[in-house]
């Protein structure tokens, strides 16, 4: 039962994080821009991410950068719900796609974390 449990949190984790990247650079190709703040300290900025981004040569409003919104965010659902059907090499690739996406500052990282410690403990609960 606890096995079930956690493997529905990872699928909640996953598809909010996931589906939230799929979302955001669907809306940033389609209107020009991502989700920002729109008022407190960091009002109109991207997130942490975008320095990352940045530091290895991307342009965080490139249209390259907001397809690899797009295509990871699909990628990850699409695993998600591979590893909801109990795909056996599905746990795998989802734990992958976690730590490749630790880059995405901070609530992607805080989900990520979560759902790579989720993941582990399954492992040793099988």
């Amino acid at each position: 039962m606890a096995l079930i449990i956690l493997k529905w949190i990872v699928i909640i984790l996953a598809v909010l994080n996931f589906g939230y990247m799929l979302f955001d650079g669907s809306r940033a190709l389609i209107k020009g821009d991502y989700i920002r703040p729109t008022e407190g300290e960091y009002a109109g900025q991207l997130g942490p991410w975008n320095g990352i981004v940045k530091f290895i040569g991307i342009d965080p409003q490139s249209t390259l950068m907001k397809m690899i919104f797009v295509l990871w965010g699909l990628m990850g659902i699409i695993l998600t719900i591979c590893f909801g059907l109990n795909y056996q090499w599905a746990w795998k690739a989802l734990l992958i796609m976690n730590i490749c996406l630790l880059w995405y500052l901070w609530m992607g990282t805080g989900l990520s974390i979560i759902q790579i410690i989720l993941l582990i403990v399954i492992l040793f609960l099988k």
